[in-house]
């Protein structure tokens, strides 16, 4: 297999070089580009404060495939298989819930050394970590609001929970060498209609100042603030819409979120990075696959996702957008979803590599859309796979779908003891 798959590159290299294209250049680029994988996929976003308490805040992770990782050391082992099956540079998503303590903890009262362990093994794959506040699937956010809620005490709670999440996000940076991109996403709405909806976002911009007032090094933190069109229980109003975050992300100079499955179906976020990259200094993209809508389904090799890839590239936006995935299934195999998603991603960013941006832009420059529209048809058909497998086999992975054998050994052997 490796003999035919060294033949199939050095032919692909030479179509590629044929049409512009330095395959070898676009490989080292894809080592720089890491893609951050989250925690919650392993577990269900579960996590492990209470890991039977009921998931709140319109999460939902439907299914019940054995094997799901009930504490952070079997949490880690699964994520172990899944990293040895993907190639290239992969960073690692945690929520604030992910902690590790002898005792309860409250979320105002996070730190650091609740999350010592995971920085550990970090260090040992050198790996970056990322981190989010956990403003959800809590007794003071079952009313459906947090940093927005009327009552004083309550917004205080997620203000302090927030404060504590960013402490953490910077110890990370600061151990592990490399920024921690920290997400703020809540999931503050009303069900039904709603008469007063400028005192929950007025309350949200001021918790959020409050939040973000102390300064932080960037070169160990970077804030990012993430919206959403509706929520299960907030079908009506969502405070932190994209228009809010939008406007807060601009006038604060923070990073933006945009989530695949955070805006109405037919809305693209391929179609959002350039707007918003003129106002804003960095992005942080969620990888998903929305069904309907929010769902969260497993990443594809899909339009969306190669858009999303061709959009990083084609504006050379590698030291600007950070890439993360999010979704969570349950009805299948947690391992395999990981590897799945994660693949697909980093997929995508090597087909975007591949393309001969430069020329392209100076035929549409010319005002020849004909050749345009020929030239990305043609890429499609291109033998991008033969640099994909080179670029696994370089990284000691399995080149196709042998990585399946190795994700069913392993739930034989471990996750069906669980």
């Amino acid at each position: 297999m490796t003999r035919l798959t060294e033949q199939a590159f050095e032919l692909a290299k030479q179509r590629y070089a044929d049409n512009g294209v330095d395959v070898e250049a676009a490989m080292e680029q894809l080592d720089t580009i890491p893609v951050s994988m989250h925690c919650w996929q392993g577990d269900d976003v579960r996590g492990f404060e209470n890991p039977q308490g009921a998931l709140t805040g319109g999460i939902q992770a439907t299914g019940n495939y054995p094997g799901r990782a009930r504490n952070a050391s079997e949490l880690r082992a699964d994520v172990d298989v899944a990293l040895g099956l993907i190639p290239g540079p992969k960073r690692f998503n945690l929520h604030a819930i992910y902690l590790e303590s002898d005792g309860p903890v409250e979320r105002n009262e996070i730190e650091p050394q609740h999350f010592a362990n995971w920085v550990s093994w970090a260090k040992e794959r050198q790996l970056g970590l990322d981190f989010n506040p956990t403003c959800f699937s809590h007794p003071l956010s079952a009313d459906g609001f947090t940093l927005s809620h009327a009552d004083e005490r309550i917004r205080q709670f997620w203000i302090d929970h927030c404060k504590a999440s960013r402490n953490v996000s910077a110890w990370f940076g600061e151990q592990l060498g490399t920024p921690s991109v920290m997400n703020i996403w809540v999931p503050d709405g009303m069900k039904d209609v709603t008469v007063d909806r400028l005192a929950p976002r007025q309350r949200l911009m001021q918790a959020l100042d409050e939040v973000l007032s102390e300064k932080l090094n960037p070169a160990h933190h970077i804030d990012a603030v993430e919206s959403k069109l509706f929520g299960i229980g907030a079908e009506s109003y969502t405070v932190g819409s994209n228009e809010f975050y939008l406007g807060y992300a601009t006038s604060r100079q923070t990073a933006l979120t945009l989530d695949a499955g955070h805006f109405h179906p037919t809305e693209m976020i391929s179609d959002k990075i350039s707007t918003v990259m003129l106002y804003v200094p960095r992005l942080l993209l969620h990888v998903s696959r929305p069904v309907r809508w929010d769902s969260d389904h497993v990443v594809l090799l899909d339009d969306e996702t190669q858009a999303i890839a061709h959009e990083i590239v084609r504006q050379k936006l590698f030291d600007k957008v950070h890439i993360g995935l999010d979704f969570f299934d349950a009805s299948i195999n947690r391992i395999a979803a990981w590897v799945i998603g994660t693949r697909n991603a980093k997929k995508a960013l090597l087909r975007a590599l591949l393309e001969p941006t430069g020329k392209l832009r100076a035929i549409e420059a010319a005002g020849d859309y004909t050749a345009r529209l020929a030239l990305l048809e043609e890429q499609k058909s291109l033998p991008w796979q033969a640099v994909w497998e080179s670029y696994c086999l370089r990284h000691g992975v399995p080149v196709d779908a042998g990585w399946l054998r190795n994700v069913r050994d392993y739930e034989e052997q471990i996750l069906s003891q669980r």
